[in-house]
C-alpha cells in the first residue's frame, strides 16, 4: 500500500481545489450551474477552451518541473535547469529553422525540430561543462546562460534577416490564451516522459554522484546521463511549442521543494512535480484577474515571482555554504573537485 506524506497530501489538495477553481475564471462568465443546466454554448467553451487550458497548465507545471529536477540531478548543481543550460533556447531556434525551412510545417513537425534541437543544446551544454577544468558551482550556470545566449542571438538574428520575428514571438514569451482543444495535445508528451524519470529515479542518484561511484555500483553512467538529459530536453522542448518560453519554474521549483523534502530524486519527484503545477496555475490565474478582462502573459507573472524567489534562494545557498549548492558528495558531471587539506583533489 502506497503511503502519501503530509505535504504529498496538501499539495495535491491544494492543487485539486484551485484547478476547479481555475476553470471559471475568464471573461466570459462561465459557471457549474451554468454548465449542469445544459447551456450548450458554454459547454463547448468549456471543453474547447478551459478544460484543455487547465490540463496544458497541469502539464506545463508538471513537465517543467521534473525537467529541472533531472538536470540538477544529473549535473550536480542546484542552479542548473532548462533555462540555465540552454535547453529552451535550444528549442527556441529549432522552431525557427523549422519555420525557415517548412513554412507550411504542422506543430508536429516544429516538435520534431524542437525536440532534435533541444536535446543537441543541452547533449553540447553538458560535454563543454565536463571538459573546462573551473566547475564553481556558480560558474556552471552562468557558462550555460552565456551558451543560452549565444544561441538566443543566432536565432534572433535568423529571425530579422528573413522577417520571421512576428511568426517566432509566440514562443519567445510563454502565454496559455492561446491553448485550444487540437492544438495543445503535443504538451501530454511530458506525462510519459515524468514518469519515465521516476522509473530510472535511482539511477539518476547514483549518476549525480559521479563517474567513479556509479562504475562501483555497475550503473552506466554515460547511458543514464545522456537518457537524463534527454528526457528533460524532450519534455522542455514539447511544452515551449505549445506554450512558449517559461523560465525559473525549472529552477524554483525543485530548489523550494528540496530545501523541505531533502535532495534524493524519487522522494522529491512528485512534491516537486504537484509543487510546480500549483505554482503555474497560480501564476497563470494572477495573469487573468490582474488587469481583467485583459490577460498578462504568464511568462511576466513567474518572471517577476521568480526573480524574487530565485534571490531569496541565491541567499539561503549561499549563507549555508557549498553543501547546500552541491547534491551530495560525490563529483557529477558539472560538479567541481572537492579539495583536500592537502591541497590534492579527490
Amino acid at each position: 500500500m502506497i503511503r502519501l506524506s503530509r505535504s504529498t497530501l496538501i499539495l495535491s489538495l491544494a492543487l485539486l481545489l484551485l484547478s476547479v477553481g481555475s476553470l471559471f475564471v475568464g471573461v466570459i462568465d462561465l459557471t457549474p450551474g451554468a454548465l449542469l443546466a445544459g447551456d450548450l454554448e458554454l459547454l463547448e467553451i468549456f471543453l474547447i477552451s478551459r478544460l484543455p487550458r487547465l490540463l496544458a497548465i497541469l502539464c506545463t507545471g508538471v513537465g517543467m518541473s521534473v525537467a529541472g529536477l533531472i538536470m540538477q540531478q544529473l549535473c550536480s548543481n542546484k542552479f542548473v535547469s532548462p533555462t540555465t543550460g540552454a535547453t529552451i533556447s535550444s528549442a527556441q531556434f529549432g522552431i525557427l529553422l523549422a519555420l525557415l525551412f517548412l513554412p507550411t510545417s504542422t506543430l508536429w513537425s516544429r516538435a520534431i525540430f524542437a525536440f532534435v534541437f533541444a536535446v543537441l543544446g543541452t547533449w553540447i551544454f553538458v560535454w563543454f561543462i565536463q571538459r573546462i577544468q573551473f566547475k564553481d558551482a556558480v560558474m556552471v550556470p552562468l557558462v550555460g546562460i552565456m551558451f543560452g545566449n549565444v544561441i538566443g542571438g543566432i536565432t534572433s538574428y535568423l529571425a530579422y534577416k528573413y522577417e520571421m520575428t512576428q511568426a517566432l514571438s509566440s514562443w519567445l514569451v510563454g502565454h496559455f490564451s492561446l491553448v485550444l482543444k487540437g492544438r495543445y495535445e503535443i504538451v501530454w508528451l511530458a506525462v510519459p516522459l515524468v514518469v519515465l524519470a521516476f522509473l530510472f529515479a535511482n539511477h539518476f542518484n547514483i549518476v549525480g554522484m559521479g563517474r567513479d561511484f556509479s562504475k562501483n555500483l555497475g550503473v552506466p553512467y554515460n547511458v543514464v546521463l545522456f537518457l537524463g538529459l534527454t528526457i528533460a530536453a524532450m519534455i522542455t522542448a514539447a511544452i515551449v511549442v505549445v506554450v512558449g518560453s517559461i523560465s525559473y519554474i525549472g529552477l524554483i521549483v525543485p530548489n523550494v521543494v528540496a530545501m523541505f523534502k531533502g535532495d534524493k530524486i524519487r522522494g522529491t519527484l512528485v512534491d516537486t512535480a504537484l509543487f510546480g503545477a500549483l505554482f503555474v496555475l497560480a501564476c497563470d490565474m494572477i495573469g487573468r484577474v490582474v488587469i481583467y478582462p485583459y490577460e498578462l502573459p504568464i511568462e511576466l507573472i513567474v518572471g517577476i515571482l521568480g526573480s524574487l524567489i530565485f534571490i531569496g534562494l541565491l541567499f539561503y545557498r549561499l549563507k549555508h555554504g557549498r553543501k547546500a549548492i552541491r547534491l551530495g558528495g560525490g563529483s557529477g558531471c558539472c560538479q567541481a573537485p572537492t579539495q583536500l587539506e592537502g591541497g590534492s583533489a579527490l
